[in-house]
Formats: structure tokens, C-alpha cells, sequence
């Protein structure tokens, strides 16, 4: 597996308009190579889908049709996420002033030894604190 890919930048990939050089370069290297993700990855991304059919941003068919195209990528779910949840994970949470779900995508990224794919700043930093290493799709 190539990276920890974060809900931020698979978000920005199903939404076209969102969509960077970058993200899309992410995403050639997980065709290529494969991602990890934390346990709460796939509800994490459900959600957001469902809330924009909730606010009118899109509509059911969209959302499913996202969902499966995720669905075909080679995304493999981290099993020790929730063993992880309160002991490490919960740490790194409060050393980087992080949500428990951001944290769990630096705890993989720690533990597995590889370059996490996210936006989210606050995340980014806290990866650059953990040495831990990004890819640069947040420039």
C-alpha cells in the first residue's frame, strides 16, 4: 500500500469541482498502489454524501454512484482502528488538539509507515509534529 488517504481528499475527488492536479495525482497512485484508511472511513464519507443530498448540493443518484466508484478503487480498511481508539489514537488527539477521527488517519499513518493524504490543515500539521509524511495535496 502506497498511502493513509483522509476523507478530505477522497471528498474532493468524487466533487469534480474540488478536484486539484494533486488530488487527482493521489488518486493515480492508488490505483496504482493501493491506500489504507481508518475503520470510520467508509461511514465518514457516507455521511458527507447523504448531508449534501440533505442540503440539495447533490442528488441520491450521485451519491451512490460516488460510493461505488470508491467502492472499485483498492482501499483496504484498517482492522486495529478501534483497538487504537483509546490508547494511542486518543494521545495524538490530545498532543495535536485533534478530533478522535482526524487522529485515527495520523495514528494509521504512524503505525503503518506511510505519507497521509489530507486538506485538513490542523491534520497536516500534526502529521509534520509526528514526522510523519504528507503528500502535497494541501499546498
Amino acid at each position: 500500500m502506497s498511502l493513509v488517504l483522509d476523507s478530505s481528499v477522497a471528498l474532493a475527488w468524487v466533487y469534480s469541482a474540488e478536484t486539484t492536479e494533486a488530488v487527482s495525482a493521489v488518486f493515480t497512485q492508488i490505483i496504482e498502489s493501493g491506500a489504507w484508511v481508518p475503520a470510520l472511513w467508509r461511514l465518514e464519507i457516507a455521511n458527507v454524501l447523504e448531508m449534501g443530498v440533505r442540503k440539495g448540493r447533490s442528488d441520491a443518484a450521485f451519491r451512490d454512484a460516488a460510493l461505488s466508484d470508491l467502492a472499485l478503487l483498492p482501499i483496504t480498511v484498517d482492522p486495529e482502528t478501534d483497538r487504537q481508539a483509546w490508547g494511542t489514537t486518543a494521545k495524538l488527539a490530545a498532543r495535536h488538539r485533534l478530533t478522535l477521527y482526524d487522529a485515527a488517519y495520523l495514528e494509521l499513518a504512524r503505525r503503518r509507515g506511510l505519507p497521509l493524504a489530507t486538506l485538513d490543515n490542523e491534520l497536516r500539521a500534526a502529521a509534520t509534529a509526528e514526522d510523519v509524511g504528507l503528500l502535497g495535496v494541501g499546498d
